[in-house]
């Protein structure tokens, strides 16, 4: 009985363990094509594939479908800023999920 339980919380750590690796790795790609889209000579278009990419690369295809990128202003700043819409997994990478979105930021070079 009690390794049961044991087992229940371990799964139940790992799976929270998993969904904050999907986290992670969604801020980090919308941050770097944040970082690609803002400069002087690219455009928004180049960094919602450079968002895609590394999420496909690092979590699978599943995860790079729903990514958007805009200019914006924050603070009088022009802000590029890009949009992911990934799976939270909640029963391991496979199943029933629910959706997180993540947001990466960073200024426009002029």
């Amino acid at each position: 009985m009690v390794s049961a339980l044991v087992l229940a919380l371990f799964l139940g750590v790992v799976q929270v363990a998993l969904a904050m690796h999907v986290r992670a790795l969604t801020i980090d790609a919308a941050a770097e094509g944040a970082r690609i889209a803002a400069r002087a000579d690219r455009d928004l278009a180049s960094g919602a594939a450079r968002t895609q990419e590394l999420l496909a690369s690092s979590l699978g295809s599943r995860y790079a479908g729903d990514v958007s990128v805009r200019r914006t202003t924050d603070a009088g700043l022009d802000v590029i800023e890009v949009t992911a819409r990934v799976p939270l997994p909640v029963v391991g990478l496979l199943g029933p999920s629910g959706v997180l979105t993540l947001q990466g930021h960073a200024l426009e070079e002029g």
